[in-house]
């Protein structure tokens, strides 16, 4: 008989006021690609921690190829063939890419690691510069740091936490090439994702986790994206309904804007125009690194070099306008990074919503205005019941709460502000099939109030479902509009590579 690969036994973690898992079993066998789904906080992510080691269980055992063992560490974890790719990147922002891969290897030169980063991402179609500071890179970027140093340790069991999460539809008909031959060579994988149709796809066991407590076992190809949805929520996600309406007046307006890269590995703006009218939703999308940052960054003000006259809100040019004056004028941005970015990790939720929000400030124009707690407070515990977050209240700290969470309330915080211009990057990146819904319901419901959207995503499936009208970025340039009624995945798929024909595409658009 065969012995399981990775055998989990009453696995049990809490934390102050959480029980995250609850007496967790799981059977991991040669071969075998798992997935473990659950909605956002369902303990998937602390469960994968602790086999990798740098989480500690309270209670539990686990056995490795039918052998007890005790992984006090990461490093121990990678010295018995198990490796993780996880959500939230582990990558020294100044060192290169490289060097990050380098120190978890502990074998080989540095010029070995790098000749090995560059087979391993041509083989894989996971392209990547390994001379690269880690800051330069944009989060899917990032990503493919993550899951080719995963690769280079040739590991008997492979984690994944939302791998395909900010990669292109092309991208994860590669990624999946790969998965399938590292399992049909004995690799066990457990993988991680909210994106049911990967699971039925990829994966040929299923393990449903709901607070944090297994609900039950599957073999998801025999189930539908319903049932798994039953499994994981205990229902099935709302349909959207995305009626044809009529767009308004332009309230943003972009004209041949063009910025130099600001470092040497970013790209260049190439003469990007661009309109977004009052209720509609306009969709951005394109393989990570083809200037979304840098679009972003002069769209929402933190970049204030954009020629005079080439960012207009309404009438009002923003070009050299920064953030707090874009906030003035109506425009809300959700930025794709959210720690650090989006939210502050150490303050609690109330306080995150003192960096875009100052309606519980006295005298907010003023030096040394006072911040008036309770009303914060109660703001954000709005927020969190209105957006259906899962956190230990308002004073929760950010970097507490699980990136499907957080998300979800940074949405909220920017939608509740009821913005006439709203831009969103990434809106349901590990964000569960119940959340996503809410979160897309939300920007149509925002659109259908008559706020101007703009979505810039990796998720083809998204953009589609929430979008009026389609472009594409591609090194720097963006692609003319395409209506939705009129997209197709191989077209848009085309588009990413630069290849839009500009006469077609505008035909497109007529």
């Amino acid at each position: 008989m065969i012995s399981p690969r990775l055998q989990l036994t009453g696995i049990t973690k809490r934390y102050p006021g959480v029980v995250a898992n609850s007496d967790v079993s799981l059977r991991l066998m040669p071969g075998q690609t798992h997935a473990v789904l659950g909605e956002n906080g369902a303990g998937k992510s602390t469960l994968m921690k602790i086999i990798y080691g740098s989480v500690k269980p309270d209670a539990g055992q686990m056995m490795i190829n039918g052998q007890p063992i005790h992984i006090r560490n990461p490093k121990e974890a990678r010295a018995n063939g198990i490796s993780m790719v996880f959500q939230h990147f582990n990558l020294f922002d100044t060192m290169t890419v490289a060097e990050n891969v380098w120190l978890g290897l502990n074998r080989n030169s540095l010029e070995q690691v790098t000749a090995s980063i560059i087979g391993k991402a041509s083989e894989y179609g996971l392209d990547i510069d390994p001379t690269r500071p880690v800051h330069t890179l944009s989060v899917g970027e990032m990503q493919r740091v993550e899951i080719i140093r995963a690769l280079l340790t040739r590991p008997e069991v492979l984690i994944l936490d939302e791998p395909t999460s900010v990669l292109t539809p092309q991208a994860v008909e590669k990624l999946f090439v790969v998965l399938k031959k590292l399992a049909s060579e004995g690799c066990s994988i457990l993988y991680i994702s909210h994106k049911l149709h990967e699971i039925r796809e990829l994966c040929n066991a299923c393990t449903v986790l709901r607070g944090g407590k297994v609900t039950g076992v599957c073999d998801p190809s025999q189930e539908s994206n319903a049932s798994l949805s039953r499994m994981m929520i205990g229902a099935e996600p709302p349909q959207l309904t995305h009626q044809a309406t009529q767009p308004g007046a332009p309230v943003l307006r972009v004209r041949a804007l063009s910025l130099a890269r600001e470092d040497q590995f970013g790209v260049d703006l190439q003469g990007i125009t661009l309109d977004v009218c009052a209720g509609e939703v306009v969709g951005i999308a394109g393989v990570s690194g083809n200037g979304q940052k840098e679009l972003l960054y002069a769209l929402s003000g933190e970049d204030t070099r954009a020629s005079t006259g080439s960012i207009r809100m309404a009438e009002v040019d923003v070009a050299g306008l920064h953030p707090g004056a874009r906030r003035k004028l109506g425009l809300h941005f959700v930025p794709e990074e959210r720690l650090g970015r989006g939210a502050v990790p150490t303050l609690g939720l109330a306080h995150n919503l003192l960096l875009t929000r100052n309606e519980s400030i006295s005298h907010p124009g003023f030096a040394g205005g006072w911040i008036r707690i309770r009303r914060l407070e109660a703001h954000a515990a709005d927020i969190i019941r209105r957006f259906n977050v899962k956190a230990g209240g308002p004073r929760a700290a950010a970097k507490s709460l699980s990136g499907g969470n957080l998300q979800k309330f940074l949405v909220g915080r920017e939608i509740d502000a009821k913005p006439t211009l709203f831009i969103v990057s990434q809106p349901t990146w590990g964000v569960d099939v119940g959340a996503a819904a809410q979160i897309r319901g939300e920007i149509l419901a925002l659109r259908d109030a008559g706020c101007a959207v703009l979505v810039v995503s990796e998720e083809l499936e998204e953009l589609f479902e929430v979008s009026d009208r389609l472009h594409v970025i591609a090194q720097g340039r963006l692609s003319p509009s395409m209506p939705i009624a009129q997209a197709t995945v191989e077209k848009i798929g085309e588009w990413m590579s630069g290849l839009w024909d500009t006469a077609g595409a505008q035909h497109a658009e007529a």
